[in-house]
């Protein structure tokens, strides 16, 4: 059988061991350990300024933690980018708010400040001033932050940025992760990092961190005993995967470079083929990670992203169709939606492309046989 080419499997660097085996010696087999504090202190130091990391067992509790800092509440609304995987959508639920789903823009994919400023308009005039904004930097594609802010300022509605995919993601020089009031990053095994399972809580207030920590450790009082005036969580990262956080985050500039490169093999791909967009930055000021390198089919292109990804698929090749908007999910479409049908188009003409950092010729070779057979065989 031939080898699995997968979309972004994790690549290891090779010094996470030495920071598991750190564990196992000092015994701190446990949510708690000198491998998330140093995790930690990694990734606020590539994040730079003053920001506060909180590392958490996945990026998902990321986001539900950063919503109840916003004071997010039941019957609250909030305003949710509907391009996205349903992680950054189920936190509101768990809160017993109400999702308001906003369409993208086509530039990046991401959050549309037109619709966006619509939906804001119109939930203000229906009595209900949304509590929270959810952006996504799609694929590793900023959002137009700036914009956005714009908006977040003018209607007093703050942002919490899900950078999920996005660690080494720029937009204006600031990181990805930075650009909201809070922001989340994943650690999960298919990111551009891992730390098996996992993600990181970003803020600028040290309160804001030291509550996140008080939830997600179940918030028992710091007393001799076990107290809780709170509702809380188990969402605290373990000291072992920490430690594997500690060993990738030594290597991340190589893997955007990766990420990068691989990126460029499609570019090279792609130039001649005219039924094909490749996603890129739409100017030097979005600096995307290249986590997921996509295509689009044009309006006129005599195929498809589904036929593409069963061709794919019969080399052993993994590719994937873009998110379904949530607004088109069973879960979701009650709820209500701003835009014109950019995600579904979106939806209906993307497709992710095999992008591991560890991606070798042989691998390339393979994915350019099977593409360049696709169309030969469709022409």
């Amino acid at each position: 059988m031939k080898k699995r080419i997968y979309l972004s499997p994790p690549n290891m660097g090779g010094e996470e061991k030495k920071y598991i085996d750190s564990a196992f010696a000092s015994n701190w087999i446990a949510p708690i350990g000198t491998n998330i504090d140093l995790f930690e202190e990694k990734v606020a130091n590539y994040l730079g300024g003053n920001f506060k990391v909180t590392a958490l067992n996945s990026g998902t509790s990321a986001i539900h933690l950063g919503l109840k800092l916003l004071n997010v509440q039941k019957q609250d609304e909030v305003l949710v980018q509907s391009h996205t995987h349903v992680a950054s959508v189920n936190p509101v639920l768990y809160l017993g708010a109400t999702p308001v789903f906003i369409d993208s823009e086509s530039e990046t994919g991401n959050i549309c400040p037109d619709f966006l400023e619509e939906a804001i308009k119109d939930r203000i005039k229906k009595g209900k001033k949304p509590k929270a904004i959810i952006t996504v930097d799609l694929y590793g594609m900023p959002y137009k932050a700036n914009e956005i802010k714009k908006l977040s300022k003018y209607y007093g509605i703050p942002v919490l940025e899900d950078a999920a995919e996005a660690l080494g993601s720029f937009y204006n020089d600031q990181p990805c992760g930075t650009l909201g009031d809070i922001g989340v990053i994943s650690f999960n095994g298919n990111k551009i990092l891992t730390t098996s399972a996992g993600g990181v809580l970003i803020t600028n207030k040290l309160e804001q961190k030291e509550k996140a920590l008080y939830w997600a450790n179940q918030s028992k009082e710091d007393l001799p005993y076990y107290e809780h005036k709170e509702e809380g969580y188990n969402y605290r990262m373990s000291n072992i995967c920490a430690g594997i956080g500690c060993g990738q985050m030594e290597v991340l500039e190589e893997r955007i470079k990766q990420k990068q490169a691989v990126n460029q093999f499609y570019q090279s791909i792609f130039k001649n083929h005219s039924e094909l967009i490749l996603q890129q930055p739409i100017n030097k000021n979005f600096k995307s990670n290249f986590w997921v390198s996509n295509i689009f089919f044009k309006k006129d292109a005599k195929t498809n992203p589904e036929q593409l990804r069963l061709h794919l698929e019969s080399f052993n090749i993994e590719s994937r169709r873009f998110w379904k908007p949530m607004h088109l999910q069973p879960l979701f479409n009650n709820f209500p939606y701003y835009g014109n049908q950019v995600s579904e188009n979106l939806f209906n003409k993307g497709l992710c492309l095999p992008s591991g950092s560890n991606q070798n010729l042989a691998d390339q070779e393979v994915i350019k046989l099977a593409i360049d057979r696709f169309f030969n065989l469709k022409l």
